[in-house]
């Protein structure tokens, strides 16, 4: 299976799914669903931010992890029917179906959400479905703040307001995942890790970016925490086709770029003598498997 996890993993970037796309940034049902689909005949199976960013990637041998994640809560990406389930073309709603598909293809996803998430089902009932349902929900700050203009204090503010409000919600939840607005880090950067504001302590454990390329390994040298880079969901055309998910999902199937295939067991690190990545400071000596 030429196991290596220190390869490469894309963290998928999308926004609005909607039948008529108003920006870039935008799919439609049907072009999630084809996306999703070549993931899962390709050997993809998602994890969480969360899973992907603390090395807890546990995946069939000869499997890549992807991580799809989902930004600004709107109702495009989820929403409850009358009958209790996530309608049909929203993002949640195409995901299962897809993964009722493919058994090995698991609906797992994580949602960046700011205050008044998942307006139309009410962000109280939409988040609680989601924990219940595997779903991590990570924070993207109360209120979609530009966190380098924001300075020291309101930038700490905001990012303690998003996680209060979704912990408030749903009891049990741990947020440990941040998203940045508009990929723009605060200042200094290490502040999107941890800190504090009105009684609310921050620990996160990965800070997401915007773009534009598929993330290293958590085990190798070259992964920080403090600034993950994701791939935004869109075709391989136009002048970004370079930074799109089809060129980037092309480059690792072809073996441009070497990609995470596991080894099938979450407790060793196993990749080629050969490959270009080398383990971090997190990987412990035991744990590793060159060969």
């Amino acid at each position: 299976m030429r196991a290596n996890e220190l390869g490469a993993v894309p963290v998928l970037m999308y926004h609005q799914v909607l039948e008529k796309p108003k920006s870039a940034y935008d799919r439609t049902p049907k072009d999630l669903r084809a996306e999703l689909e070549r993931l899962a005949r390709e050997g993809y199976v998602p994890v969480t931010a969360g899973d992907f960013e603390t090395g807890r990637i546990d995946i069939p041998a000869g499997a890549h992890p992807v991580v799809l994640t989902f930004d600004d809560s709107t109702d495009s990406q989820f929403r409850l029917g009358a009958d209790g389930e996530p309608t049909k073309n929203s993002a949640i709603g195409v995901l299962r179906a897809v993964a009722r598909e493919h058994p090995d293809f698991k609906a797992r996803a994580t949602l960046f959400v700011n205050g008044d998430a998942f307006a139309a089902t009410g962000q109280k009932k939409a988040l609680t479905w989601l924990h219940k349902n595997g779903f991590e929900i990570g924070n993207h700050t109360l209120d979609h703040a530009n966190l380098a203009q924001s300075g020291p204090a309101k930038a700490r503010a905001q990012i303690a307001a998003g996680q209060r409000s979704i912990e408030r919600d749903v009891p049990g939840a741990r947020v440990r995942s941040l998203a940045l607005p508009y990929g723009i880090r605060p200042e200094p950067a290490d502040l999107a890790l941890t800190g504090s504001a009105s009684g609310t302590k921050y620990r996160n454990r990965g800070v997401y970016l915007v773009g534009a390329n598929p993330a290293p390994s958590p085990y190798a040298d070259d992964f920080d925490p403090v600034g993950i880079p994701r791939v935004r969901s869109a075709p391989a055309k136009g002048k970004d086709a370079k930074y799109s998910s089809e060129h980037w999902l092309d480059q690792l199937a072809a073996g441009k770029l070497a990609r995470y295939t596991s080894d099938g067991d979450p407790n060793h690190i196993s990749y080629p003598k050969d490959t270009a990545a080398r383990p971090g400071k997190t990987a412990k000596k035991d744990q590793l498997r060159p060969y």
